[in-house]
């Protein structure tokens, strides 16, 4: 199973921005050092499920977030994912989607 750091890293420096808090902050709050929680953000450390939580926590975001990039008991929660994979594809492949879709959401698969 791969786990790309990187992206988690970077969910996480958006979180403590957007609640406003520096790496000092965030860094008493889950008594770690700021020199590792820098290389977290940037991907260069692996980060550990329990500090996971705990960033989760203090930073009141989804640990779900934090990992996918999305919280699964929203509504669109897939909307995101399906457009990156949409935008990898030939336009050929796109048209073949769409067409799936289109038959796919006229029924009662789930």
């Amino acid at each position: 199973m791969y786990i790309d750091y990187d992206l988690i890293g970077q969910r996480i420096r958006e979180a403590r921005r957007k609640k406003g808090w520096s790496l000092d902050k965030l860094s008493e709050e889950i008594d770690v050092a700021v020199a590792y929680l820098s290389r977290v953000e940037t991907g260069s450390a692996h980060i550990n499920l329990k500090r996971l939580v705990q960033i989760s926590k203090v930073l009141d975001e989804p640990i779900e977030k934090l990992i996918s990039g999305t919280i699964p008991t929203q509504e669109n929660y897939l909307d995101k994912d399906l457009y990156d994979i949409l935008i990898k594809c030939t336009p050929a492949k796109q048209k073949l989607i769409y067409n799936i879709a289109k038959i796919v959401s006229g029924s009662n698969f789930v």
